[in-house]
């Protein structure tokens, strides 16, 4: 009977497989363990072999051609066999004639009257789910509850304590009664809109109202359902007649090195095996069909079976001993942080085209400045700040760059918000200084401040992180000297600022040390273009490299 060999999957990341080479065309005869084709993965190019006995009946793939893991690449069974039903099941993706057989059951289903509409109007109680508290907020995590099942509650109270994606936030009663259902114990994850408690009179029927509440959620859902099912329906089809995955060893005479015309037949693990350990295989003996190295093969033999190498010096090879350890690792669930910023990140590196332009700015002024200022100024002024108040008046020279890209239009910001990357244990936070071209040196200083704490302790509000139209990465208090950013939604752009390094700069036509800082604009080539940000950094180094302009 014929078998349908398919891609296999060669590695842990591997989504599909390109054919580089074909070593069989159709026609051939092949036997258990013979190569097929060389696969090119994600990671090396690999052997593909052969599971069964036959001849190679059909490819469906070419040369250079890519098949997706679990995709069809040949059929091999008896000579002369009739294939035609599998190639037409091939063509039809998956066999649509047995997912046929479930299609009066799924007419039925339709068929069947939809189920009555729960009526609450009765229930005196009120379902409370999970809300939206931020923007980008999905999901939330009960950190702990401050009433219990039975406690008498008023509008007003507070229910528990719930933590987002950005903050720990209090989950308020608006209703007046007696909690008469917690449906997630503290330390659980709810999706946004899903139930977490029932509050309403004593004695009321909260069970019914859950029932009323599934029934709604299950036929808002159905749409989406009834594809995926089809989908996994014709899955099993797809895999019919398909070849196993385990190979069978036959034993045969060993034949040394499992040479066959020149070339040492071994199995991709023997392969592996054999180069980790630093063996040679044509010095091994091979005990699989046909003289085939297999696993045992490499794990039965040792160097002193094989003919020591002539060496042009005569002197023997060093031998290199085997290192014992132990593999260890630590796995942790994804904070509700970490899941946004990876979530928001990936949206913005791989819609938004990134580009990016780097400056060097002579800081010798600025720290010239800065130390006059903290003699005056009420608050410690930091060169962040600085950055701050001079990025703030270079954007009201160029409002191109304190933009929004919104798919079909762009948004021009007149104001000027600027969020501020603060590092936190989770993950990163971007606290909004408001209006920050209004604001003087020590009000920014006095604002960063303030906001990073409530960062750091999980106490900023939605109002704090919301409503960026620039923002700032700064590094440079870690000794970074230049990075690149990626840009934080909905902004068109972020500054990278490295730290402030001493060095030899030209001055009058003289080699003197002096203090120069990289920054790194990334640019949303939809709404920025090169120019436009080049001649914002060209205003920016002024700024910084005669900070006095900023005050003006």
């Amino acid at each position: 009977m014929a078998e349908v060999i398919r891609m296999p999957k060669m590695s842990d990341t591997m989504e599909e497989g390109v054919i580089s080479s074909w070593l069989v065309k159709e026609g051939d005869k092949v036997k258990s363990g013979d190569i097929l084709a060389e696969v090119e993965t994600d990671k090396a190019t690999m052997e593909l072999e052969s599971y069964e006995d036959g001849v190679l009946l059909h490819i469906g793939v070419k040369e250079k051609d890519s098949v997706p893991v679990d995709g069809v690449i040949a059929i091999i069974g008896e000579k002369g066999e009739d294939i035609s039903g599998l190639l037409k099941e091939m063509n039809s993706e998956g066999g649509e004639a047995k997912s046929d057989s479930s299609a009066p059951k799924e007419e039925k289903k339709e068929e069947a009257p939809a189920a009555a509409e729960i009526d609450t109007s009765s229930i005196n109680a009120s379902v409370i789910t999970m809300p939206k508290m931020s923007d980008t907020m999905t999901e939330g995590t009960i950190a702990s509850w401050l009433k219990k099942k039975g406690d008498e509650v008023k509008s007003g109270d507070i229910l528990a304590e719930v933590e987002t994606d950005k903050a720990t936030m209090e989950l308020e009663a608006y209703e007046d009664g007696t909690l008469l259902y917690v449906g997630v114990e503290e330390g659980n994850a709810v999706p946004v809109d899903d139930v977490i408690a029932i509050i309403g009179e004593k004695g009321a029927d909260y069970e019914t109202l859950l029932k009323a509440h599934k029934q709604k959620s299950a036929s808002e859902e159905k749409t989406e359902k009834e594809p995926a099912k089809e989908e996994a329906v014709s899955t099993p089809a797809a895999s019919n007649g398909a070849a196993k995955a385990t190979p069978v060893q036959q034993p045969a005479v060993a034949q040394s090195g499992g040479a066959s015309n020149g070339r040492v037949k071994a199995s991709p693990l023997a392969k592996k095996m054999a180069e980790d350990l630093g063996y040679r295989l044509d010095e091994i003996p091979g005990s699989g069909d046909n003289g085939r190295i297999v696993k045992r093969d490499v794990e039965q033999f040792t160097p002193a079976q094989a003919q020591p190498a002539a060496t042009t010096s005569g002197a023997a090879e060093m031998a290199i001993p085997a290192v014992v350890g132990e593999e260890r690792f630590t796995e942790e669930a994804v904070s509700q942080m970490r899941k946004t910023i990876a979530k928001r990140l990936s949206e913005s590196k791989f819609t938004a085209p990134h580009f990016y332009l780097t400056m060097e700015i002579n800081m010798d002024k600025a720290v010239e400045a800065r130390k006059s200022m903290n003699e005056y100024a009420p608050v410690k002024i930091s060169f962040n700040d600085m950055v701050i108040k001079a990025v703030a008046a270079a954007l009201r020279q160029h409002p191109d760059v304190n933009s929004s890209w919104l798919g079909d239009k762009i948004r021009y910001n007149q104001h000027i918000h600027i969020g501020v990357a603060v590092a936190v244990d989770e993950g990163l936070l971007v606290p909004v200084i408001r209006f920050a071209d209004n604001k003087s040196l020590s009000h920014i200083s006095a604002e960063v401040k303030q906001l990073a704490e409530k960062a750091h302790s999980k106490k900023l509000q939605p109002s704090d992180w919301e409503g960026n139209t620039f923002t700032i990465s700064n590094l440079g208090m870690f000794g970074i000297e230049e990075f690149t950013a990626i840009i934080n939604p909905p902004d068109a752009c972020i500054l990278a600022v490295g730290g402030i390094k001493q060095t030899a700069v030209v001055k009058d036509g003289a080699l003197v040390p002096g203090n120069v800082m990289k920054v790194t604009l990334s640019c949303d080539h939809r709404v920025v273009d090169g120019a436009k940000g080049a001649a914002f950094l060209k205003t920016l180094k002024g700024l910084l490299e005669d900070p006095v302009r900023i005050l003006i």
